[in-house]
């Protein structure tokens, strides 16, 4: 099983708000080969993410496929509330940079 980049596969990935205490994550994909190849590796998991985001596993959400949209979506607890004092990102907008060098098995390649 071929191992890359997912900003080498996944066309858009984005952070936003998902209310004042979850960030959501969305990776989407241009075809549906890619989708499914990177679905299918199995790099997508609470164990995995977890360790990315360097949370506990309790951390995150929900992970699941929207294979209509190509795409994956992660749900994670904010660290701290937003607009909490400390807290960096009100929109949530750029905690995306991990996945971009999150190196995923692609299924059948």
């Amino acid at each position: 099983m071929k191992t890359t980049p997912l900003r080498e596969i996944a066309s858009i990935i984005r952070s936003k708000n998902a209310g004042p205490f979850l960030l959501t994550f969305d990776v989407m994909f241009d075809s549906d080969d890619d989708f499914q190849a990177v679905w299918a590796g199995g790099s997508f998991t609470r164990h995995n993410v977890a360790k990315l985001f360097d949370v506990d596993e309790a951390s995150v959400t929900s992970i699941f496929a929207v294979p209509r949209g190509r795409a994956i979506k992660l749900t994670l607890r904010r660290p701290l509330a937003q607009g909490a004092f400390g807290e960096s990102d009100m929109y949530g907008c750029q905690q995306h940079a991990p996945l971009l060098d999150y190196y995923i098995n692609l299924a059948g390649r």
